[in-house]
């Protein structure tokens, strides 16, 4: 497994979080998640505007092995979406920490990420899931 980047959060259910600053957060899926699904085909996204809770199934990641819901790990609404996804999912699989981030969500709570895990916690999560 690659290195987890040490200044994003992470929900327990693979996807990362990186605070921009301004009351608004970029979201993907981790490298961890990428290796387990293999070679991403189809990317489903959310419109923009769309108010999201935490939870809510968010869009589709279709693979050649299968298909898995994303959920939002946070509340807010969604301010913009990789379009780049759609004429080439793969790029989940090349570059998950950067180019390939999902989504950008204005925070309905400033604090939630607090709720989230941290590098090192994520990392044991990962391990424990092999």
């Amino acid at each position: 497994m690659s290195a987890i980047p040490a200044n994003l959060r992470y929900a327990e259910s693979h996807e990362w979080i990186l605070d921009n600053g301004d009351g608004t957060v970029t979201l993907g899926i981790t490298d961890h998640a990428q290796q387990s699904l293999g070679d991403v085909v189809f990317v489903e996204l959310p419109e923009v505007g769309t108010a999201l809770a935490k939870g809510d199934e968010i869009g589709v990641v279709e693979s050649v092995k299968a298909a898995s819901d994303l959920y939002a790990p946070l509340s807010g609404e969604v301010v913009a979406i990789n379009e780049d996804l759609e004429d080439a999912p793969e790029t989940l699989n090349e570059s998950p920490y950067e180019d390939g981030w999902i989504l950008k969500l204005r925070l309905e709570e400033a604090n939630a990420l607090d709720e989230l895990l941290d590098a090192d916690a994520y990392q044991a999560l990962a391990d424990a899931e092999g």
